[in-house]
């Protein structure tokens, strides 16, 4: 029994001697993903943006953002 596999498009960097460009297929695979892409930014994607964010300040801040953490918790603790 004989398959026919669906050929999807070869991204290649070796332009064999020829010119380098994009084939058709490649372009149209390459729309198709960016049409995806736009899809997925629904309407939490501000917030993700806003945490990823976040989330790379406090990573790159560690021992800092839990020195402020522990002072902001301590003068709470000592107010009340």
């Amino acid at each position: 029994m004989k398959i026919d596999a669906i050929t999807s498009p070869n991204w290649s960097t070796a332009s064999f001697g020829r010119d380098a460009d994009t084939s058709p297929m490649e372009l149209a695979a390459l729309g198709e993903h960016l049409h995806h892409c736009r899809g997925s930014r629904g309407s939490l994607f501000a917030l993700r943006c806003l945490a990823e964010r976040m989330n790379g300040f406090v990573v790159s801040r560690f021992v800092t953002t839990l020195a402020v953490a522990t002072v902001v918790i301590g003068v709470c603790a000592a107010v009340l």
